[in-house]
Order: structure tokens, then C-alpha cells, then sequence
């Protein structure tokens, strides 16, 4: 059974009331003939095995006396590992959406579920998932070559994900190396899940640091002038302030490895020289100093600056603040030793993959699992990524791709736009004309699209230099078809959804007080469990969508439109069955079926009060509703629904967004314009 604590609280309703009335199991994402691809895989592995995450044995003991210690709607409503459940079930059904669309506000919500369920709440560590965001979506066009970090990362996460789930090699060379053996099946994929998490999600967070040194160069570049010779180009001083490791966790840091370490560098120096010093023959102080001089000099490293090394170091300090340092274990600086060597450190400072004379054996998953499972998803994630550069907007990439994952192989078909065939076929016929000629010379390229159709299989072939793929063979083929970008659903407001939050929090906020300041704000939404505040946060994201239909849009932007100041009825009626739709299909998703089971069943208290708040308490337990709706409903069919519900209930799903206007003043100047 998927979630236990959801189906103990069904055997126990069963008991308390003589007949099964829930709640029920959330069934799995299925696609019949493709149980092998990505999104099935990646599904499967959250919903099959990571039974029981994050439970806590001792609130259950202390849940005998009846008094439940988790929260839904409110605290004290639910058994403590039944909200565990369901805060899981959140992250299955929000990386369910994310595969849908590929957008970055969906990866927003993946990342929102995991700060909240790991390292405690999403705002206290937004500054750091923001930064990213608002960095690439802004800077990144001075560049001459980027690429989306965001949804890549979500990307990654969810190929890692599937591989743990389908290949037995891996999950052994993981549960072997971690020494799990003694554990259960579930208890070694929730460990997994928790650092392979920590690893692909907050792999690219230090890409902000890049960015500068980039645009300085790319100045140069348009003039066509050889990156870093003759150029200007930036260099980090006083890296100290990032890196020093404080007094008590240097004390922590050297109960667990034996040695005292003054600064995150020098702790990853020696984890990584631990696993691979032997193996590929380096010394401790000669990785220490390329890690020392990756900020600082950056001309010994290709005129490159590493964002792996400051990811890692940015990525400590969040641990540290969120978790205290002396609460990190070996596996949070495994995570981090991963994420400092997946970019440049491995490839040219290990392993030296793309030179012949000095080039060591690609990385083994035993050595390493987490940096060998970073390095080969990180490659393969070459599809669906957003362009930002000036170079990178007109090449040829990826823009999605299939994957299989049986019979412990990795294939791939990689698709491009059918739009792009003109370049395609002068490719090959470059190609051809170069084949035809003794080869003479470089072969022709095309971006990422050649990597993967010459006969030289330069893709494949620099992932199979990086890493060993000899247990997870890879078969990698390019193809071309129409592109479909209808599920990315892009409308005209914009902020660079980086707002999402503040949205959910004014809307769940409307009826404070105008003095209401935004810390008080932000502890009212926090207060709910994960899954009212991603409803809230979904709802916030269908805004754009909203506002769409009624010929308005928002921005953070100065515009010369009319602002809006209030809906109209007229407006509210177009916008109020959308939202309902989106209410009643977000509730089928996360497993709430009709009912009114609450509202009839016996219920203690003597008050009126009393009884409310209980038939409130076993709404939650039942997981059922009067104004949701079974079965696969159609748009027409919520809609024709909403009409039946009463001026009350209707009223749930306009009055919110009146009552916001005034508090989105708060949240960094966002407004809404009527676009006529």
C-alpha cells in the first residue's frame, strides 16, 4: 500500500463508523505500454517506494490518546504521518504537472514541496531558488550562450528518479555503498530521495555567480576577439566570507571525519580525495588548490568561471542556517561534494576527458553515486530547456524527448522542431560531402543535433568519457516532429514568476487588516499544511490564465495600460467558474472524492461551534467534499456544476481575488492592467 498512513486512517473511519468511507488510496500516474518512460518511472518511484517518509514513530505513540498532532486546514485535524502522506503526495502530483508542461512555474512548485517537507518551509530558503530565476530570466540575454537552469534542474531530479527506480545496478551500487543493506526497501529510496534531492535541485543555484563573469566576456565576444585574451574579465576576492566554516562547525565537521577543515573547500577537498584520490591519483592539497583558485583566477581554468563551486558553498550555508551545521551528515556533504564536482572539476581537473594522453577512466556509480548520477543525468538533460543567450536563441537544440528505461538500458529519442528541417537536411548533406571526401578536415556541425546524428556519436560518446555507463548501456537517436508548446500555456502576464509565493500569501491573507505586515501574512499561509498552501500557490499560477479571458494581464513592470483597482461582477463571472475548475480537478489530483459523510455523521460537542469545527476536523480525515466531483468530469460539466452550487459557494471562488488588489501593494510592486 502506497501511503500507509492515508489507509490506516481509512481502516480506522471503517471501525469508528461500520462502513468504508474513506479516505481513499491516491492512485498511481499510468500510461499503459509506457510503464518504462520517464514520467512513469519517475512516478512510480515516488508513489511505490517511498512508503512512509518522514514518518515519525514517537507522534504515533503519542497519537494513542486520540489527540492527532498533524495539520491540514489547521493543526491538531490529522494523525502526524498522514499529513507526511500527503505532503509526499503533493510532490508526486506537482512533479506530475511539471511533466506536463515543462514550465518553470511548475518547477517552482517541485521545488517548493521539497524545501517544505526537507529543510522546513519554502520561505525561509526562497531568497535562494529565487535568485536563479530572477538572474537568468534578466541577465542571461547580454549572454552569447545560456540555457535554462531552472527547469533543468527539475529535469534532472526526475531522470534520477527513474533510473533509481528501473535499474537494480544503481539502486545497489547506492544502497551498497550508503551501507543500507540492513534497511528496508522504502527506508533506502526515502534516503535517496531526500540527498539525490538536495544534489539535482540545488545543483545550478550558483549560476548567479557565473552569470557577471559571463556577460563581462560576452562584451568582448561580439567583437569576435578569443574568450579571456586581451579581455576583461572578473575574478572573486575575499571568497572566505561564502566559504569559512564557523568554530562549531569546524567541531562538528572533524567528529565526523577525524581532521579540521576552516572552509567548505577544504571539507569537499577531502571527501572528494576519500572516494577518488586513489582511484585517479591525486593529492588532497592539489584538489584543495583547484578548488581555492576556481574564484580566484579563473584564467588557469579556460577564462571559465565554475557555478559548481559556488552552488556547493551557497547550498552549505542554506543547510547551515535552515538545519544548524551540526545537524549535517556525511550524506548532506556528500550531496555537496557532487554538486562541486559535476561541472568543470571532474572533467578537467580528474579525469581530463578530452585529453588523450592524460584522460583517467570515466567515473564509477561505487565511487560516487550521487556526483555519477549528477554527471549523467546533467548531460542528458540537453531538451525542453529555454534559450536565453544571443547565440543559443538561434541554435538548434533538443525540444523534447522519449525516453525507455527497460530492461536496464537507456534509450533515448531526442526530437527537434520539423520546422528546423531546412537545416537539418544541409547538415547532412554537409556531412555527406565531407564523408565522400576522405573526411578531410572538421566535420560539419550542428549544434546538438550533429552530436547525436554523425557516425561519431560525439553525445554519447563524451557521456560515456564522464562517466561508466557499462551496467545502464545508453542508445541515443535524434528524430524530428511538430512542435506542441499548447501545454505550456503562456499568457501575457508576467513576473517573472517570481511572485507566485507573495501571490498565494496576499490571496490566503485578504481579510487582514490593511496594517497587516508581511511576516504576519506569511505566517497565517504557513500555518496550513503543504497542501493548502500549494492550492494556494496553484491558484496563484492560474491567475495569468484568469486574467487572460477577461482581457487583463499583470506585470512588475511600469506600463502605460489601466490599471485595475477592483473586478467587476461582469469579470467575476468569467473568471469564477475557471477558478472552480481548477479547484475541483486539483482535488481529484491529490485524491478528495463527493461526499457529504461529514455533515451527517455523529460528531462530539455540545455547541454549535464545537460541532462546526469537528464536521471541519472529519472533512479532513474523510478527505471528501460537497462541492467536489467524481469520476472525469469535462470543462462544460464543471462549469454547468458551478451554476448548481449556492451564491455562497460560488462566492469562494470570486471574492479572494478582489480582496487581493490591495495586497499585492505589499509584494514588490505587482499590478494589473486591463489590456483595452
Amino acid at each position: 500500500m502506497a501511503y500507509t498512513a492515508i489507509e490506516k486512517m481509512r481502516r480506522e473511519n471503517e471501525k469508528r463508523f461500520g462502513k468504508d468511507i474513506g479516505p481513499k488510496q491516491p492512485p498511481l500516474y499510468r500510461e499503459p505500454g509506457k510503464e518504462y518512460n520517464l514520467k512513469c518511472a519517475a512516478l512510480r518511484m515516488l508513489h511505490g517506494r517511498c512508503e512512509e517518509l518522514l514518518f515519525d514513530p514517537a507522534a504515533e505513540e503519542a497519537e494513542r490518546g486520540g489527540v492527532y498532532l498533524g495539520k491540514s486546514l489547521s493543526a491538531g485535524q490529522i494523525p502526524f504521518n498522514m499529513q507526511r502522506d500527503i505532503d509526499r503526495l503533493c510532490l508526486e502530483k506537482a512533479l506530475e504537472a511539471f511533466f506536463d508542461s515543462g514550465v518553470a512555474e511548475d518547477a517552482y512548485t517541485v521545488y517548493y514541496c521539497y524545501l517544505a517537507m526537507f529543510l522546513g518551509r519554502y520561505g525561509n530558503s526562497k531568497r535562494m531558488v529565487e535568485l536563479l530565476s530572477e538572474y537568468e530570466s534578466n541577465g542571461s540575454s547580454l549572454l552569447m550562450k545560456h540555457r535554462d537552469h531552472y527547469s533543468h534542474s527539475v529535469y534532472v531530479f526526475a531522470l534520477g528518479l527513474a533510473i533509481y527506480e528501473t535499474n537494480e545496478a544503481y539502486r545497489r551500487a547506492f544502497i551498497d555503498f550508503y551501507g543500507l543493506n540492513d534497511r528496508s526497501e522504502h527506508e533506502a529510496a526515502n534516503c535517496f530521495l531526500e540527498f539525490w534531492g538536495l544534489t539535482a535541485l540545488f545543483h545550478d543555484i550558483g549560476y548567479p555567480f557565473e552569470l557577471p563573469f559571463e556577460q563581462v566576456l560576452s562584451y568582448f565576444e561580439v567583437d569576435h576577439l578569443e574568450r579571456g585574451k586581451g579581455c576583461l574579465y572578473l575574478a572573486y576576492h575575499d571568497v572566505n566570507m561564502l566559504t569559512a566554516l564557523d568554530e562549531a562547525a569546524q567541531a562538528h565537521f572533524e567528529s565526523l571525519y577525524g581532521k579540521r577543515f576552516a572552509t567548505t573547500s577544504a571539507l569537499l577537498a577531502h571527501d572528494l580525495y576519500c572516494k577518488l584520490g586513489e582511484a585517479y591519483g591525486f593529492s588532497e592539497s592539489y584538489l584543495l588548490g583547484e578548488l581555492d583558485r576556481k574564484p580566484t583566477d579563473p584564467s588557469r581554468f579556460g577564462y571559465f568561471m565554475d557555478h559548481a563551486f559556488f552552488s556547493a558553498a551557497r547550498l552549505y550555508s542554506e543547510l547551515a542556517e535552515e538545519l544548524g551545521a551540526s545537524k549535517l551528515t556525511k550524506l548532506h556533504v556528500d550531496a555537496l561534494s557532487a554538486i562541486v564536482l559535476h561541472n568543470s572539476l571532474y572533467k578537467f581537473s580528474i579525469a581530463f576527458y578530452k585529453d588523450k594522453d592524460r584522460r583517467k577512466a570515466p567515473l564509477r556509480a561505487d565511487l560516487h553515486p550521487l556526483a555519477w548520477l549528477l554527471m549523467l543525468c546533467d548531460e542528458l538533460q540537453c531538451w525542453d530547456r529555454t534559450a536565453y543567450g544571443r547565440n543559443s536563441r538561434t541554435e538548434l537544440h533538443p525540444m523534447a524527448a522519449d525516453f525507455d528505461f527497460s530492461g536496464g538500458l537507456l534509450s533515448a529519442v531526442y526530437y527537434y522542431d520539423q520546422e528546423e528541417q531546412e537545416k537539418i537536411s544541409a547538415f547532412k548533406e554537409q556531412y555527406r560531402l565531407w564523408e565522400e571526401s576522405g573526411e578531410q578536415g572538421k566535420p560539419p556541425r550542428l549544434k546538438a543535433y550533429s552530436d547525436m546524428a554523425e557516425k561519431e556519436q560525439r553525445f554519447t560518446a563524451d557521456i560515456e568519457k564522464i562517466v561508466d555507463t557499462s551496467f545502464i548501456p545508453l542508445r541515443i537517436v535524434p528524430d524530428v516532429r511538430p512542435a506542441d508548446r499548447r501545454c505550456k500555456h503562456i499568457y501575457l502576464s508576467d513576473s517573472n514568476f517570481l511572485h507566485l509565493y507573495d501571490f498565494a500569501v496576499a490571496l490566503h491573507g485578504r481579510n487582514m487588516p490593511p496594517e497587516t505586515t508581511t511576516e504576519e501574512l506569511e505566517a497565517k499561509f504557513d500555518a496550513q499544511s503543504l497542501e493548502y498552501q500549494i492550492s494556494g500557490i496553484n491558484r496563484a499560477k492560474n491567475f495569468g490564465r484568469y486574467l487572460n479571458a477577461i482581457g487583463c494581464f499583470y506585470t512588475d513592470r511600469p506600463v502605460d495600460y489601466e490599471m485595475l483597482h477592483a473586478f467587476t461582477p461582469e469579470q467575476m463571472a468569467v473568471v469564477a467558474p475557471l477558478e472552480h475548475e481548477r479547484w475541483v480537478l486539483e482535488h481529484q489530483q491529490m485524491g478528495w472524492r463527493f461526499g457529504t459523510d461529514y455533515e451527517t455523521l455523529p460528531v462530539k460537542g455540545s455547541t454549535i461551534e464545537e460541532k462546526r469545527r469537528e464536521r471541519g476536523t472529519l472533512r479532513e480525515q474523510l478527505r471528501c467534499h460537497k462541492l467536489a466531483m467524481d469520476g472525469k468530469p469535462t470543462e462544460e460539466e464543471i462549469c454547468r456544476h458551478y451554476f448548481t452550487l449556492s451564491e455562497e459557494d460560488q462566492g469562494k471562488d470570486w471574492r479572494p481575488f478582489n480582496g487581493m488588489l490591495r495586497l499585492l501593494r505589499k509584494f514588490d510592486g505587482l499590478r494589473i492592467y486591463r489590456l483595452s
